[in-house]
């Protein structure tokens, strides 16, 4: 009878710390917006993602916690050139293509990056602008490559649509986090994915990427690019109608003036 009595002691409290001991946190996240409208008037926007993180049995383990937030948007081909002055005139003299690099990148982070992940976890994640992995379309040299990726992070920095924002994701008692990032008016349309990972002891120990938000045009500016895209004849000639028209009306105006 005693030793049925250890062994049901035993198995009833092996589950237990078997699941403290190898079950993580779970990332609870949300965003202010699901979807964004650019308009005549869309000027940018400011995106809220904001979450929670629950604890196994609702411990909290000692040492600090970290959240890295970051939102990409949609992929494409791009070509970057570069200008040199020759003769007193700025003009293109080289250019390198990569494969695909995000249209939009902007990560924040409770602490700056160097501090909560080594250089190895930052590359896997691509956890900094200086992470991105942007990859030419042919061999190029290293040197030239990278001053060719450096030109092009800085050129979407300067146009704000590549932002690095550390210690600036808010958290409270190490549960609840928030996080601010700008969006310019110049951004393309398309799903923009927003993920979210926690950090400990320099390592991502949960990375929960299931919240997108969708950028696109409504009323008249969707249809114009629409008939752009759809159309491009009738769009095109209709533009050269339009311009025609203008030019003979001030034609006009300034015969009787």
């Amino acid at each position: 009878m005693m030793l049925r009595l250890i062994l049901a002691a035993l198995i009833a409290f092996w589950p237990t710390q078997g699941f403290a001991q190898t079950a993580l946190p779970k990332l609870v996240t949300d965003v202010s917006q699901r979807e964004i409208n650019i308009q005549s008037r869309f000027t940018g926007e400011t995106l809220t993602l904001f979450g929670a993180i629950i604890y196994p049995r609702g411990v909290i383990p000692e040492g600090d916690v970290d959240v890295a937030v970051v939102l990409r948007g949609p992929t494409e081909p791009v070509t970057v050139r570069e200008k040199q002055r020759v003769a007193g005139i700025w003009i293109n003299v080289d250019s390198i293509d990569f494969r695909s690099a995000p249209t939009y990148y902007a990560i924040a982070s409770s602490r700056p990056l160097d501090k909560i992940v080594d250089a190895k976890t930052a590359a896997i994640y691509e956890l900094g602008l200086n992470r991105l992995q942007l990859s030419p379309t042919g061999e190029i040299d290293s040197a030239e490559l990278g001053r060719f990726r450096t030109g092009f992070v800085d050129l979407n920095r300067r146009d704000g649509l590549y932002e690095e924002a550390p210690g600036t994701v808010a958290m409270t008692d190490q549960v609840l986090w928030r996080a601010r990032l700008a969006i310019p008016s110049s951004v393309v349309e398309g799903d923009y994915v927003a993920e979210t990972l926690l950090i400990r002891n320099g390592r991502v120990i949960v990375a929960n990427d299931n919240v997108t938000v969708t950028i696109r045009k409504t009323g008249f500016e969707r249809f114009i690019t629409l008939l752009a895209q759809n159309y491009s004849l009738f769009y095109g000639a209709m533009a050269v109608m339009i311009s025609l028209l203008l030019g003979w009306i001030a034609g006009m105006a300034f015969n009787r003036l």
